[in-house]
């Protein structure tokens, strides 16, 4: 149902980024050389430009719970034994090799299959393009008439553009222009950002299943607040600071 699929798992996919930048806020403030070099010795602040957090800490962390969490998929067995079959170890071995030499059935079958299909696609493009440009174009108009697919593409590249500047420029802007350091910035991405898109997640899917709201209607009430939400962003090109003074650009180097 939309509640399981857009609401919940949907929500909890966005846990996983929020806690990334909890952990690259956490790094963020540790000094690259962790360990090696006394603290008290460090004479620079998180805020200075020359500041460097222990990025590779943040890297070893994920790697390691990806591995741990992996551990207990090794001991799964090589098949699972399905409703109503029995679990003897005789038939789970004869079992196996049923679906072995099921298999390689298939997989012969797919084979010839895939070299009939490369043969006659060779064949069918040998003579020249203007075999395939006339089911090309009706194909692409049948496409282009898809409203659903339509407002699908204009959705994601709404929201791409307004997410992916903001991502990419914003903790920078918050360095430069509040004099926040880099570990600020992202927990405060992380923290006021996320958590709006994880309610947005999960009410977006209990109001799918109250209303029954179909595909289209979905596309269509994702396209205006998606609009809505770009002309949100885009308003905040008027959002300026005062400049800050830059040698050689705005101040003198005197």
């Amino acid at each position: 149902s939309p509640f399981h699929t857009l609401g919940c798992l949907h929500t909890a996919t966005v846990i996983g980024p929020f806690l990334g930048f909890l952990l690259a806020s956490f790094c963020a403030e540790l000094f690259v050389d962790l360990g090696s070099v006394d603290t008290d010795d460090i004479t620079i602040t998180t805020t200075d430009a020359r500041w460097v957090g222990a990025w590779w800490l943040g890297i070893l962390i994920c790697a390691s719970l990806n591995l741990l969490a992996g551990i207990p998929f090794w001991f799964l067995p090589k098949s699972l034994v399905k409703e109503g079959e029995n679990s003897e170890p005789e038939d789970r071995s004869k079992r196996s090799v049923e679906l072995l030499q099921e298999n390689y059935k298939n997989e012969a079958k797919q084979t010839i299959h895939m070299e009939q299909q490369v043969f006659l696609f060779t064949k069918h493009h040998t003579n020249s393009l203007h075999d395939f440009i006339p089911d090309f174009i009706p194909f692409l108009k049948a496409l282009f008439h898809n409203p659903v697919y339509m407002l699908f593409i204009c959705i994601t590249v709404l929201q791409f553009s307004a997410f992916n500047g903001m991502i990419s420029f914003m903790p920078k802007y918050m360095e430069q222009q509040f004099g926040k350091s880099a570990s600020d910035s992202i927990f405060l991405i992380g923290v006021y950002n996320l958590p709006v898109i994880c309610v947005g997640y999960f009410f977006g899917g209990l109001l799918m299943k109250k209303f029954k709201i179909n595909i289209y209607q979905a596309a269509n009430i994702a396209f205006w607040v998606s609009l809505l939400e770009y002309l949100l962003y885009f308003a905040a090109f008027w959002t300026v600071c005062d400049t800050a003074p830059v040698a050689g650009l705005t101040v003198s180097y005197e």
